[in-house]
């Protein structure tokens, strides 16, 4: 009993106290009425919205309309604002009240977003439960400033042969991948992000405008192959807003822009800016902003060059980090001069052109080396692919020029024939499949027994089996050379004549092997 009585005392207590408190609270606050500005829907279009009122609205600002939907302020004109919707509004009506948030568009940033699937707005699209951040970072923010920037020194391996050794890429740049559809371009990005395991390279794979089945294949193979694990993929399908899809690539790149800001190395892809560019029109053009060439606004090549001049390599003082950015876009009937080709060819610092034509003869990756450029990244190549390599893309180019002139049937010098025989082993060495990156020493090994001759007697049918085996003995054999190439070290005559002596010595014993077995 005197338990019972005991517990009613506290209770007492404790509420006393709890309505002291809360009337202490209470006293203390001062109502006040504050002024909040209303605007009212006027018009809905296919992602857009003009609304009439908000006098004091700011450009780029958030307004929220009923059902918790969100919108970017595009438009400021005198009568209406007009306004991109960044979620689906089908539940709104003309005359719905709209409000003022007083914010700019951000995404949340951090380490936690790696390994996630998730939307520009930064919300999850995996199932995997909510992405928890400390941290949120506009999506529009300032490219740094020149005396911000450090030269690209380092390069940024993709592990295909033909881009290292003629078309190289360094942390920090930015490189075009063009091409009509179905030539190869994603594949290209997806095997760099896959290279990038054990590198303390951190990838975003920004889709814009794909359909839903090829962004889940893509992830489906990044995570088969443990790429998932440093990566983050930012989508926005066909099938979201225009708006979304017009935002995603620069959340991306501010996703980016915080690790770059911590000293870390960042690999960004856009897949694929053609389907941004679109996206941008179809906004511009139902919100009445006059068209120019092709449709698109006049502002066209601004909305893409302020993104990617983001993508730099920082100065110590300002975190050291790197931003990478290998921005997709799509020809069609392998027109590289139609408008947003060029736009995105004068922004970046080279391009990767992939051809129809080699695409069908089944040379992959299907990389036109004479319309391939990189205007950076041969200050960043490792040395050993300068001594190797230097003189491949001029041997190549001379070897195709010369293979159309013997088509027409003519008679061939010896010299002609050899130089036909080389180039023909060159462009079987530079293929490779899809998903199979390969490190600096096997390529370079790859690359030396061609360049060096010792495929000259080889079967072409077997190039690519001997290649195998050719890497697997500099592996084994030469492990203090293979070392020197991926520390950037440079090669001696004597660490390439070993090498070379390998990969003779691989070709003499298989064609030992093919005479014993014609002999049997």
């Amino acid at each position: 009993m005197d338990a019972i009585v005991q517990e009613k005392e506290n209770l007492t207590a404790f509420l006393d106290e709890t309505f002291d408190t809360l009337n202490s609270v209470l006293a203390m606050q001062k109502p006040e009425l504050k002024q909040r500005e209303v605007g009212i829907i006027k018009f809905i279009g296919h992602g857009i919205v003009r609304v009439g009122g908000l006098p004091n609205v700011k450009s780029e600002e958030i307004v929220r309309f009923p059902g918790d939907v969100y919108g970017l302020v595009f438009n400021i004109d005198e009568d209406e604002i007009g306004v991109i919707l960044l979620t689906h509004g089908h539940h709104l009506r003309a005359g719905s009240e709209v409000r003022r948030t007083g914010r700019v568009l951000d995404v949340p940033v951090g380490e936690s977003l790696l390994g996630r699937v998730v939307d520009p707005l930064g919300r999850p699209l995996d199932n995997m439960g909510e992405v928890r951040t400390i941290r949120r970072l506009p999506v529009e923010r300032m490219a740094p400033p020149v005396m911000a920037r450090s030269p690209v020194t380092v390069p940024l391996q993709t592990g295909i042969k033909v881009i290292d050794s003629l078309i190289p890429i360094g942390r920090g740049q930015r490189e075009l991948i063009l091409g009509d559809r179905q030539t190869g371009k994603t594949a290209i990005a997806i095997d760099t992000v896959i290279n990038q395991k054990g590198k303390d390279v951190i990838c975003i794979y920004s889709a814009v405008g794909k359909q839903a089945s090829d962004v889940a294949k893509v992830i489906a193979d990044l995570r088969e192959r443990g790429a998932m694990d440093y990566s983050i993929v930012v989508v926005a399908t066909g099938e979201d807003t225009p708006g979304m899809q017009f935002i995603a690539p620069y959340a991306a790149t501010t996703m980016g822009e915080y690790f770059m800001e911590n000293g870390r190395d960042v690999l960004i892809i856009y897949d694929d800016l053609s389907h941004h560019a679109r996206s941008y029109r179809e906004l511009s053009l139902l919100l009445r902003r006059p068209p120019g060439r092709e449709a698109f606004p006049g502002d066209i090549f601004y909305i893409h060059s302020r993104m990617l001049e983001r993508s730099t390599h920082l100065k110590e003082e300002h975190g050291g980090g790197s931003l990478t950015s290998l921005p997709i876009t799509e020809t069609e009937a392998q027109d590289i001069s139609s408008y947003i080709p060029t736009n995105l060819i004068s922004i970046t610092d080279g391009q990767i052109y992939l051809s129809p034509r080699l695409f069908q003869k089944g040379m992959l990756p299907a990389v036109d080396v004479g319309k391939s450029v990189s205007r950076v990244g041969g200050k960043a190549q490792l040395p050993a692919y300068r001594s190797v390599a230097g003189d491949l893309r001029l041997m190549y180019s001379q070897f195709e020029e010369l293979e159309s002139f013997s088509r027409f049937g003519t008679r061939l010098d010896e010299a002609t024939k050899k130089v036909l025989e080389r180039g023909w082993r060159v462009r079987e060495i530079l293929k490779q499949h899809q998903y199979n990156p390969l490190p600096a020493s096997d390529q370079i090994a790859a690359l030396l027994s061609v360049t060096g001759g010792a495929l000259d007697d080889l079967p072409i049918e077997k190039v690519s089996e001997v290649e195998k085996t050719i890497q697997k003995t500099v592996r084994d054999q030469l492990s203090d050379q293979s070392n020197s190439i991926e520390t950037a070290k440079k090669l001696s005559d004597n660490d390439l004549e070993q090498i070379l002596n390998a990969a003779k010595g691989c070709v003499a014993a298989e064609n030992e092997r093919s005479r014993r077995g014609a002999d049997d």
